[in-house]
């Protein structure tokens, strides 16, 4: 019994420790697509601008 009570302890501290350091990951390529799309517009922003830009648009959408 006590072996498995480690076990599990374990295995979960693993497992936030994964989803902590790659929660970013889907936001930092949503980001990333969103450039790339205004690099396609009639009036092209620059890098930093369309960061700005995507960030804002991004996380107000999520709220």
């Amino acid at each position: 019994m006590k072996i498995k009570n480690i076990l599990i302890i374990i295995f979960v501290f693993v497992g936030l420790y994964v989803v902590l350091n790659f929660r970013d990951h889907n936001f930092k390529r949503a980001i990333d697509a969103c450039v790339a799309g205004s690099q396609k517009l009639e009036k092209p922003m620059t890098i930093e601008e369309a960061k700005k830009f995507c960030k804002e648009k991004i996380l107000t959408k999520n709220k």
